[in-house]
């Protein structure tokens, strides 16, 4: 494959979502990315009608991770074409069906899981002390991570065939998307102690700022035992999320 090439199939990979379906999940979007394949190749009719069946198969993974699988794929269909002794469905399904579930699983973990409600939190701390850069900082926060492990996948899988899982699990992801919820949980717990002393959220409430600031480092301590305890990340944020909900509600009433 060329330069000019790779970037088309690169870029395609960003639309895998474009025709999800229930049936196949992602297999349209798939076969639309190595397209260009074909046009590279100049593929036979016979060939090219083989290489778009084999990959109009089940395929569901983490969108990110998508490029990666396509780059690997790509490396072994290559390859195969070279040895027109192989069978060219065998590398290339096993490949896809081995790499799906464990991308899937890591991307859920730290982007859906860690990376995008952290961007969220600063965002949201960032709005709430009137700064109109908000959405910008969860972008800037967001964005560059997705599409380095988009491209960095990619060209490793092309690169590697096979062997591009080992980029991925090189990065360990789900070990730093444990420390991201970490940040996560401290940034809300600071943004929670500041809404406690805080005249304007909670001027019904007469307390000292003594029990105000107990309160704040109980509820800190409630967390990390609730982690120790095993709860959920996902559990502990969204209470707090509710519980910012009810205080805002009660200064209503």
């Amino acid at each position: 494959m060329n330069k000019s090439g790779l970037v088309k199939i690169f870029l395609r990979s960003f639309f895998i979502h474009a025709t999800l379906n229930f049936r196949r999940m992602q297999n349209l979007g798939f076969a639309m990315a190595i397209i260009p394949v074909i046009r590279e190749w100049n593929l036979t009719k016979k060939d090219a009608e083989g290489l778009l069946t084999r990959h109009l198969q089940m395929f569901n993974t983490h969108p990110y991770f998508s490029a990666a699988v396509i780059g690997s794929v790509i490396r072994l269909e290559e390859e195969q074409i070279k040895d027109k002794e192989a069978n060219p469905s065998a590398d290339t399904v096993v490949v896809k069906q081995i790499l799906t579930g464990p991308y899937a699983a890591i991307g859920d973990t730290f982007f859906w899981g860690a990376l995008r409600p952290f961007a969220a939190i600063v965002a949201c701390v960032l709005a709430y002390t009137g700064y109109v850069i908000a959405p910008l900082a969860f972008l800037l926060l967001y964005t560059p991570a997705h599409v380095w492990v988009r491209l960095k996948g990619f060209l490793e899988g092309y690169r590697r065939g096979k062997q591009g899982i080992e980029f991925i699990r090189i990065l360990n992801l789900p070990r730093i998307a444990v420390r991201i919820r970490w940040v996560s949980l401290i940034v809300l717990a600071i943004w929670a102690a500041l809404l406690l002393n805080s005249k304007e959220y909670l001027s019904f409430i007469n307390l000292s700022g003594i029990v105000i600031k107990l309160v704040a480092i109980a509820t800190i301590l409630a967390c990390l035992g609730l982690l120790k305890k095993r709860v959920s990340q996902f559990y502990i944020l969204y209470g707090a999320a509710l519980f910012f909900l009810l205080i805002s509600s009660l200064k209503e009433f």
